[in-house]
């Protein structure tokens, strides 16, 4: 392989720039630069003492050159951001740009990256991070969308129906869960465009061979290319739906049992390890909590958690959110003053383990408009946000090692995690705020 004494020259907008092929292979074989070698990664022989005339900025090429020889991403104040991200989706080298802008998610390491005023006032209703880190956020009946550039996309109008959940099938679709209007025979669930609005196709739930119209909540998705949904329908229709992914029909729907709830789940969660679901129903939605595994194998509950007949003390108030942790055997909930609690979920109905170490409040003042908080796991790590903040915990004692904070935009009423990034969501004029973990250093 003679790549390291082979010189090219380029001639980009009037400019003139050498670099070698080695520096050029460090773009990998799919990006522009990638056609200028051979399967044996050689240089090929009409390329050789040639000059390329490429029509583009010279300023961005100058930098993203200086990507491939370093590693390392120097952006000079005269080129404008966003101009020098579409040049690199020109030459293919977007993925190394976002690595050298962040690096490998870790919670105890992220930074307030920057800030992103909402466009419409309300409060806001989720937020949710995309595959490709970018983000779409619901208030109302409105969606914005986005991309990894934090460049907006057209926003998608329910036309007054209330969003409920939002989830990112892919890079390129939304899927979004809303409200029935009485009267309408709307609501339910809908795949659209993240990139126009566009709305692909409506997801039916079917009743006795008919198409009921419904209220849809709470997503989850599975990797085998499955959708699950809460839902409420005017008769019978109360429990969890299933579609698939691909052709949008109905695969099955796991009816609500008397005395328990599931068409009013907050959360769903798909558990990989069991090949179940986690369906949460929590206060104050309900006056009780429950929690559930359901096995839609076996079209059976397999676990189940309530509050039901519990007493409540002053420090340990209602379940406000719940996650699973397989790996731990068990269900994580937390309180309005951030005690973790902690299920096994080796035994149904078991009593909830409060740990007050995770308590952050005390000596702290309440905001005027408190958020109830959430809770989230990713790579091993627990987020919890409460109020303005939100906590990072590790270790198999999950013991508070960091806290994610900044001086204004309210209490955050909703995070998310995904793309290497962390959006949470602030109550105050949809402000989101975007934490990302630095790149790791240059030697």
């Amino acid at each position: 392989m003679g790549i390291q004494k082979d010189i090219v020259k380029f001639n980009v907008g009037g400019r003139i720039f050498q670099t070698t092929a080695t520096t050029l292979a460090n773009a990998g074989r799919d990006s522009f630069f990638g056609a200028l070698f051979d399967d044996n990664w050689d240089l090929k022989q009409q390329q050789q003492q040639q000059e390329f005339f490429i029509d583009r900025n010279p300023d961005c090429f100058a930098v993203l050159l200086d990507l491939l020889r370093t590693g390392d991403l120097n952006i000079p104040s005269h080129v404008p951001e966003r101009l020098l991200y579409k040049e690199a989706m020109f030459y293919g080298l977007i993925d190394h740009v976002r690595s050298a802008k962040w690096g490998p998610f870790d919670g105890n390491r992220l930074k307030l990256s920057r800030s992103v005023t909402g466009r419409a006032p309300g409060d806001g209703t989720a937020i949710r991070a995309g595959p490709d880190g970018g983000c779409c956020v619901a208030h109302g009946s409105m969606v914005h969308v986005f991309d990894w550039m934090l460049e907006e996309h057209p926003p998608i109008n329910l036309d007054y129906q209330r969003v409920n959940d939002i989830g990112w099938v892919n890079a390129d679709h939304v899927l979004i869960t809303a409200c029935e209007r009485l009267g309408r025979g709307d609501g339910g669930m809908g795949l659209f465009s993240a990139s126009n609005g566009d709305l692909r196709y409506k997801f039916n739930v079917v009743h006795d061979n008919q198409v009921k119209s419904y209220t849809a909540g709470a997503l989850s998705f599975s990797p085998d290319y499955k959708i699950f949904a809460s839902c409420k329908g005017r008769s019978n229709e109360y429990g969890i739906g299933v579609w698939d992914q691909v052709t949008g029909k109905q695969m099955d729907f796991f009816y609500e049992s008397p005395g328990w709830s599931l068409g009013d789940a907050d959360k769903l969660q798909w558990l990989n390890g069991s090949n179940c679901l986690l369906v949460a129903t929590l206060f104050p939605r309900k006056d009780n909590c429950y929690i559930s595994l359901l096995d839609f194998r076996e079209k059976r509950m397999v676990w189940s958690w309530s509050d039901i007949g519990a007493p409540f003390t002053v420090d340990e108030k209602r379940v406000r959110d719940a996650i699973a942790m397989e790996e731990c055997n068990s269900v994580c909930v937390v309180n309005e003053y951030e005690d973790l609690g902690f299920i096994d979920l080796r035994i149904s109905g078991g009593s909830v383990r409060w740990s007050s170490r995770s308590r952050l409040m005390k000596g702290g003042k309440m905001p005027d408009e408190p958020c109830y908080p959430k809770l989230a796991l990713h790579n091993g790590q627990l987020f919890s946000s409460m109020n303005d903040s939100i906590s990072v915990f590790c270790g198999p004692d999950w013991v508070l090692t960091s806290r994610l904070r900044r001086t204004y935009g309210g209490s955050i009423c909703d995070f998310s995690i995904g793309g290497d990034r962390l959006f949470a969501l602030h109550s105050e004029e949809n402000v989101f705020d975007i934490w990302e973990t630095p790149p790791p250093p240059v030697l």
